[in-house]
């Protein structure tokens, strides 16, 4: 499968710059248009192409950007007529093909909504994680989060939900039972659930605004050792204060190292990933970006950090964007380890902008740079501690999640025995990370 392509396909992926701007339609006019054309522009299907157009123009950063053809490529948009949004879409993707930039991209209203939730890391909905049972095809609840409308009615992990207010779910994939279940806050929504031993039975739910938990913690034993686990999925809005309370929780209970695995993260927030850096390191860079006209912007530790203990950062071909900005900063200042396979690759800052009729627009804004100042782009950062999975053992944790993390798991495994060989348990370390050889390559282990 080609590598963007499933970039993308993981999460809508930008990295944005701050909150998600809202753009007034007549701020996107260009200066000196008359009356008439002005006119012209508003309320059809031109308002949204000229606003992608007017926002390209004023901030779009690659090096092949060529002026004149994007100047060409109006006057191209604009003397046509277009019957539909849908025809004004699609001219509009095609017009963003010939920046040759993936990362510059359209989003209709629907995927503008799903981006918006996913970073802002919240939705409206009731609070299960769902799946179709690969043995039964039921759709099978996974989880029900914490203090959620799902959770305070019983629903429990393994209920299958045979309907969605009145609809059968057979047939019904996640996106579909999804799409259904969300709704707007207050609403009301009925399920039919299924227990085992064939109990079935109805329930009337209230949806509720639901933050998206992206921070999975857990104390593990390993053996004297004392590890606090923690996998980030995503940099979501709420990221770095599930990161917080996780780290502030897992320290209280006397751990004596860390492990943060951001193996398949694909990024989010900006800042998202300057906080937690922010909570590791105690002072020194951690990333640096370059806009168009040149100006740069750094980002530093401001003495805010909230443990010293040993650390070792999983990654893997899927980390990318603000996970390499996060494993850079860790990396560069020696605060950490990072084990596993050469990370993603992207090395380039996007702003997403709402426009008039509900749709957006992500453009790449800027590029950034670890404090090594290294270019990533295209090329990833390489861990200290080189350790690829074959096939097989991909196949295997893909297949089974929950072995991530486990002794079953190699980059886990080999993190686990590089914290063990620190001095912790010995008293708790100095700052400064563990001290390992760069770039050891490692042929990973066959899993049993």
């Amino acid at each position: 499968m080609n590598q963007t392509r499933r970039f993308f396909s993981l999460l809508p992926n930008v990295l944005l710059n701050g909150a998600i701007a809202a753009l007034a339609t007549t701020s996107m006019l260009a200066p000196g248009f008359s009356p008439s054309v002005k006119a012209a522009l508003e309320d059809s299907p031109k308002t949204v192409i000229d606003e992608v157009w007017q926002l390209v123009n004023r901030e779009f950063v690659h090096t092949t950007f060529n002026q004149e053809e994007w100047n060409a490529t109006r006057q191209e948009l604009l003397s046509k007529d277009y019957a539909s949004n849908e025809d004004a879409y699609n001219a509009i993707r095609k017009a963003l093909r010939q920046l040759s930039d993936p990362y510059t991209r359209f989003l209709d209203p629907k995927e503008f909504e799903a981006l918006t939730n996913q970073t802002t890391g919240e939705l409206s909905g009731i609070g299960i994680r769902l799946e179709v049972n690969p043995q039964t095809q039921t759709l099978t609840v996974v989880e029900p989060l914490d203090n959620s409308p799902a959770s305070e009615a019983g629903i429990r992990a393994g209920d299958r939900i045979l309907k969605i207010d009145g609809k059968p779910t057979a047939l019904m994939s996640v996106e579909q039972a999804s799409e259904l279940i969300r709704g707007e806050e207050g609403t009301e929504i009925n399920l039919q659930v299924a227990r085992e031993r064939g109990n079935v039975f109805e329930l009337a739910l209230k949806r509720a605004q639901i933050e998206l938990p992206v921070l999975h913690s857990t104390l593990k034993q390993e053996g004297s050792l004392q590890v606090g686990y923690l996998r980030l999925d995503e940099f979501s809005s709420h990221a770095a204060e599930q990161m917080e309370k996780a780290i502030r929780q897992l320290e209280g209970e006397k751990v004596d190292g860390f492990v943060l695995d951001l193996r398949g993260n694909p990024g989010g927030l900006l800042f998202s990933s300057v906080d937690i850096a922010r909570m590791w390191i105690e002072e020194g860079p951690i990333v640096s970006t370059v806009n168009r006209k040149g100006g740069d912007r750094e980002y530093s530790a401001n003495r805010t950090s909230i443990t010293n203990l040993p650390l070792v950062v999983l990654v893997d071909g899927y980390s990318a964007s603000a996970s390499e900005i996060l494993a850079g900063a860790l990396k560069d200042n020696k605060r950490a380890t990072i084990v596993g396979s050469r990370t993603f690759g992207k090395g380039t800052v996007q702003s997403v902008h709402s426009l008039s009729d509900g749709s957006g627009l992500a453009v790449t804004i800027s590029r950034y740079y670890p404090p090594s100042g290294v270019d990533i782009n295209k090329k990833g950062i390489v861990p200290d501690v080189q350790l690829n999975l074959t096939g097989a053992q991909e196949n295997l944790l893909g297949m089974n999640p929950m072995l991530k993390g486990t002794r079953q798991d190699p980059q886990y495994a080999r993190a686990i025995a590089l914290l063990s060989r620190t001095s912790i348990g010995q008293g708790r370390p100095s700052p400064g990370g563990i001290a390992t050889t760069p770039s050891i390559a490692i042929p990973a282990t066959p899993l049993r």
